[in-house]
Order: structure tokens, then sequence, then C-alpha cells
């Protein structure tokens, strides 16, 4: 890329030459070799349109530049034949990929190895890790994909943030914590490892919205510039959350706290619900603290008493219930809200849910005794969304060609 954009400068600066969209164009380096062949053959007047500048000025300031674009039959034709050219080698790369039963990797985040197809290893780090880079059959150059990610981790660079952290443990603890496990949908350096961006505007718009999670090029920078903007933060720094702390609400009513140990106190002092106890006496790790928040928040927003069961009309009933009955910090037990499903948070970006934390010793040792499960995307319709993918027809179609 950074020689093509020198070039495109050098053409603009000696030559008066520039190419329109010229990101679309699916291989560059044919491209130009093409119209460079072309311009031998005829003059450049005969493809390009020519922009005139400063035509008011004298006729010695007067500077004409030469636009190529696709308003011209013969260039539309080049990018479309470039356009499927690229398509048939991705597609013939990823079927070589998804029926290679030689593939070797070693996992990112438990140094576990790998061997026979890509999706093994793939599908380990969705389940095991909550590591999920979308369906194995939707990605291509699979090893360069891994060893560029791999290479951030060596770096001490986080996956979603890309912040740089002075060492592992405190990088896998961010990570973990502040839910980064997931790559940035801003970096277009992945564009190329995901099938989708190959098959042009028509495949992204018909299949786009069925699988926005897990294809590329689904934009979730929108909700985070609004965020930025509402904090007067300058464009790349809205995952600096140490200047400006989200506050954490409290499990049973709308006071909010920008510290667990404030949030706390209030629970235990309005609500005779003492957290930190809790987690301490039941020896809680950080993921069963997850699902027994979100277990809580479901009943709270249900309006359900989860020590006695009953509904009520209102949040203010329920709570006024549990605080007389003192049923807060009356538990059900441990089978009834450890399970996989409150993993889920009952309400999106529940802070309260990052300022949870378990000692790292702890969590090496529970990861090691293979104690923690983790719930990737549903992947129950795995085999009718493989049936159902437009990717066989395409190979189909390029095979009853060929």
């Amino acid at each position: 890329m950074d020689e093509q954009d020198k070039l495109l400068k050098h053409m603009i600066i000696e030559h008066k030459m520039v190419i329109a969209d010229v990101k679309l164009v699916a291989d560059f380096q044919r491209y130009i070799l093409y119209w460079r062949k072309r311009f031998t053959e005829q003059p450049i007047t005969d493809f390009c349109s020519v922009i005139r500048i400063n035509s008011t000025a004298p006729l010695e300031e007067q500077d004409n530049y030469f636009l190529l674009c696709d308003v011209l039959p013969e260039d539309r034709l080049l990018r479309e034949e470039l356009q499927k050219q690229r398509l048939k080698e991705i597609l013939e790369q990823q079927q070589q990929e998804r029926n290679d039963n030689s593939f070797h990797g070693i996992c990112m985040f438990c140094n576990e190895e790998f061997f026979g197809n890509r999706s093994v290893l793939l599908n380990h780090m969705a389940r095991e890790h909550a590591f999920n880079i979308g369906l194995p059959d939707n990605i291509v150059n699979c090893n360069e994909f891994l060893c560029t990610l791999q290479k951030k981790l060596d770096n001490l660079q986080c996956l979603y943030c890309e912040k740089t952290f002075r060492d592992k443990n405190t990088l896998k603890d961010h990570m973990r914590k502040k839910q980064h496990r997931r790559i940035n949908p801003k970096n277009r350096e992945y564009d190329r490892f995901y099938v989708i961006n190959y098959l042009g505007t028509w495949v992204a718009h018909l299949v786009g919205h069925l699988t926005l999670d897990c294809c590329w090029g689904y934009d979730h920078s929108v909700v985070r510039s609004s965020q930025a903007h509402a904090l007067g933060m300058k464009p790349g720094d809205w995952s600096d959350w140490e200047e400006h702390p989200d506050s954490a609400v409290c499990l049973f009513c709308e006071k909010q706290a920008e510290t667990i140990e404030k949030l706390c106190v209030h629970m235990e002092d309005a609500h005779e619900f003492d957290l930190l106890k809790i987690k301490s006496e039941l020896g809680l790790n950080f993921y069963q603290q997850v699902k027994l928040v979100n277990f809580i928040r479901r009943q709270i927003h249900q309006c359900r008493c989860y020590g006695c069961h009953v509904k009520f009309k209102s949040k203010a009933e329920l709570r006024t219930h549990m605080e007389e009955a003192k049923h807060t910090s009356l538990l059900p037990e441990r089978k009834t809200w450890d399970q996989p499903e409150y993993y889920f948070p009952t309400y999106e970006n529940d802070t309260l849910l990052c300022t949870l934390s378990d000692s790292e010793s702890d969590l090496t040792a529970q990861e090691q005794n293979g104690n923690i499960t983790i719930i990737s995307e549903d992947t129950s319709k795995l085999h009718a969304l493989k049936q159902s993918s437009i990717l066989n027809q395409l190979l189909l179609h390029e095979g009853l060609k060929n």
C-alpha cells in the first residue's frame, strides 16, 4: 500500500494523472500495467476526461489534469474483469483452506497446539476464550490472519482498543475485564481476511443484514463517535475510559457510583446486600460474579423477588418488599444462578460487570483446571448456514464454468 500511494502521488505531481475510486480496483498492479500499455498505443486524451484548473487565469498559469474513471466503458469492463479474477482466486484459496487438514496452529491464549483443519483452532478460541473472529468459512488467508493477531499480542497490544501495556498479565487482565477479546472493527488491515470484502457490493448487500456480527465491514463506530463527541474527546482516543469513567448502577435502585467500592458501600447501607462478602464467602471467581450480577439484574428487571419468587407490579413495590423481608441477601441455591444463560448481560454496557475482579493467580488456576466455560456465538444452526451459504453457490457456478 505504501508503494501504491507513492505511485499515485508521482502520477499526480509528474503527469497530472488521477485515477477515480482507486480503492475499488481489485488488482491495482494489473490495472496499472493494462493502462500503461494502452497509453503507448493511443493518446491519453482518448481515454481520460480533461479537467482544466485556473481556467480564468492567464494561459501560462492554467493546467490540465487527466481523470481516468469507469465512465469510460473500457475502464469499467477492466475493473469488472479484475474483480471477477480476484474473486475467483480468493474463492479457490478459501476452498483450499476449508479442505486442508494439514493445518498446525497454536492458541494465542493458552498455547495449546491444534492439528487438522483451521476450524478446530478458531472454534476452540471462540468456545474456550470468548475470542470470536467469525465463522471459519468466512475467513481466507487464515495463517496470515493469525500471525497478524499474534504479533500484536507479542507487542503487548490490545486487539480491540489497540492500546499498549507494560506486561502480558496487565494486557490479559485488561482484555478480560473490559471485554476486549475481539478485534477492532475500524482497523481496515483485517479487511483482506474476510471473503465478503471480495464479493462485490451486490453480495455484501444480500448477506450483510443476515450476518452482521460474523462478517467484516459492519461499522460499529457510529455509537463510539457520538459518545466521544458528547465527552468532548478527540477522534482516536475514545477508548481512554480512565479520564471519563462510566458510573456503575446499583442492583436494586437508580443510585450510581464511579467505583465498585462506593457502590458496594451504598448497597450494603441502603439494601443490606454485601456483594464483596458474598464473593468471599462463596469463593466466586470473575465469571461466577458476572453470572450472579446478571441473574439479579434480570430478576429485578422482571420485578420478581429472587428470595421468595413473588412477582410485583413495579420495581418500587419489589424493592420495598425485599428490604422489609430482608430478601436482598437471601440468595437462591448456586445452581439457580450459576448457569451459562447468565453470562449474557440484562442491560447493554453494564459498567458494573467491568468493575468486577479477582486475583490473576486465581484466574490462572481456574483456567488450567478447565472450570470456566465461555459461550460464543450461537452455532446451533451452523450446519444449515453452511448448506445455504452463498459461497457454495458461487463455487458451484465457477466449477460449472470451468
